[in-house]
C-alpha cells in the first residue's frame, strides 16, 4: 500500500520534499536518487499549484521492479517526450527534467484524476 501524502499551498511543498525523500530511502532508494526523485516531484507539485485548483496528491512505493511515485492533480494530462528548452527560455523545463531524471514516466486518466507516474530502478 503506498505512503500518501496531499499538498495544497507552495507552503506544503517543502513538507512534501521531505516526505518524498524520507519515503524513497526507507523503502531502498539511494540517497541521491531520492534527492533527483524529490526534484521530480517538486517540479510537478509545482506546477500543479501554478496551473491547476485544488493541490495533488502524491503516492510513494515500491515493488519488485522499482521506486513508484504518483503525482496526482485536477490538471490536463501532461505531455513527454519534448526536448529540453533553450537556455534562455523562461520556463517549460519541469516537464523535461522528470523526464530525464526518472527511469519510466507515463501520464494516464486515474479515478482521482491526472495520474503522472514515475519509477526509478533500486
Amino acid at each position: 500500500m503506498p505512503d500518501v501524502a496531499d499538498y495544497s499551498a507552495i507552503s506544503d511543498l517543502r513538507r512534501l520534499r521531505a516526505f518524498v525523500a524520507a519515503r524513497a530511502v526507507a523503502l531502498g532508494l539511494a540517497a541521491r536518487r531520492a534527492e533527483l526523485l524529490t526534484l521530480a516531484v517538486n517540479e510537478l507539485a509545482t506546477n500543479t499549484l501554478q496551473h491547476t485548483t485544488g493541490g495533488g496528491t502524491v503516492r510513494v512505493w515500491a515493488d519488485a521492479s522499482g521506486l513508484w511515485c504518483d503525482v496526482v492533480d485536477q490538471g490536463p494530462p501532461r505531455t513527454f517526450g519534448r526536448p529540453m528548452p533553450p537556455a534562455d527560455a523562461t520556463g517549460g523545463r519541469g516537464l523535461a527534467i522528470v523526464e530525464r531524471i526518472c527511469d519510466e514516466v507515463s501520464v494516464f486518466a486515474g479515478t482521482d484524476g491526472t495520474v503522472v507516474r514515475m519509477r526509478l530502478d533500486l
